[in-house]
């Protein structure tokens, strides 16, 4: 019997620093881009990048204060309002990159986050109009 810890993926790469990091650096990239800010009902990112903090970190093995405050994540339903096309997946995926490729993780993490941004870039397309 051994007595190792499983240690999430959140505490492999740096937990909350890391994840401030990323949301920090993506949201620099979608103050400055007029097709993902149409998508903001507030004039203020803050709000907005403090939500999607909070999913992150819970979805990799952080504390669980995402589901606490905002219950249940339902990606797909919270992204109905928005005309999410294949444009603005491309915008947001482009973001995305430059704010991964700024926390300089070790190869096997950047390909796992990556993977997973990807993913979940193309299931919440849910228009073909431009």
């Amino acid at each position: 019997m051994t007595d190792a810890v499983a240690v999430s993926f959140y505490e492999e790469v740096g937990g909350h620093a890391t994840f401030d990091k990323l949301v920090t650096e993506f949201y620099k990239g979608v103050a400055a881009d007029p097709v993902l800010t149409a998508m903001y009902p507030e004039e203020d990112l803050g709000p907005a990048a403090d939500r999607l903090r909070l999913f992150l970190e819970q979805y990799w093995g952080g504390p669980t204060t995402y589901s606490e405050t905002r219950g249940h994540p339902r990606l797909r339903m919270r992204h109905v309002p928005y005309k999410v096309n294949p444009d603005a997946r491309d915008r947001w995926l482009a973001h995305m990159r430059a704010a991964v490729d700024a926390l300089g993780l070790s190869p096997m993490h950047e390909a796992t986050l990556w993977d997973y941004f990807e993913r979940s870039a193309h299931a919440l397309v849910n228009t073909f109009e431009e």
